[in-house]
């Protein structure tokens, strides 16, 4: 176990983890944990660390492949099962963002193929990486089976329940108790990620995320 108080020296100790580019290949990686466990702001960190050792970085959120909500609500508005089995459209996530980024892959990507606002899908313009380029993931379900394969280095940020329905309550307005019914979709979708996937063990790197201002490296 690998404890700091400074969160930067958890964000570099991460970026130097990334493998290097053999040949240009680009590398893949993730940033998974349950909703409001800090993933965003993690990978935002993690890409800026990344850069200022003189690798390019692109990145992407899986929120930007959702399915539309015809998809994503057909099991129900509340029901867990289907939070975790129609959320994101993996097919689009394949091929717009894995495959170009794969050994011997195009390197053309696109970086969305869902506007959650409008419910619209989209097909933004090509974009093309460059040689060597980290494709940087955050997202939920990361350490699926559909995807869990793929990464290069995969993190799981870890925090209880009980601290990701505050923060949650904080951005969203939702209820702070992980166990009201308003939460069951989201909290039951992660049990239900985690008897299914373990994410805690397949990731990488495991992070417990409780304190932000310092999270602790668990699985060196």
């Amino acid at each position: 176990m690998l404890a700091s108080t400074h969160r930067q020296d958890v964000i570099e100790h991460v970026a130097r983890r990334i493998p290097g580019s053999v040949g240009g290949a680009c590398l893949r990686v993730a940033v998974d944990g349950p909703d409001g466990s800090g993933k965003t702001t993690f990978a935002d960190e993690l890409a800026a660390a990344v850069q200022v050792i003189g690798r390019p970085v692109v990145r992407v959120s899986i929120d930007d492949f959702h399915h539309v909500r015809a998809v994503r609500y057909r099991q129900g508005r509340e029901s867990p099962v289907g939070f975790w089995e129609d959320s994101y459209n993996y097919e689009r996530f394949r091929g717009d963002v894995l495959e170009p980024f794969a050994p011997g892959g195009s390197r053309r990507y696109r970086p969305a193929a869902h506007d959650l606002g409008s419910d619209a899908i989209v097909h933004p313009p090509w974009r093309l990486a460059l040689p060597g380029t980290v494709v940087i993931v955050d997202g939920l379900f990361l350490h699926r089976d559909e995807i869990g394969e793929v990464w290069d280095l995969s993190v799981f940020l870890d925090v209880p329940f009980r601290a990701t329905a505050h923060r949650m309550a904080r951005r969203d307005g939702s209820s702070p108790d992980p166990e009201h019914p308003s939460m069951r979709r989201y909290v039951e979708a992660q049990r239900i990620y985690f008897a299914a996937c373990s994410p805690h063990r397949r990731a990488d790197i495991l992070i417990d995320n409780e304190h932000l201002d310092a999270p602790r490296i668990v699985t060196p």
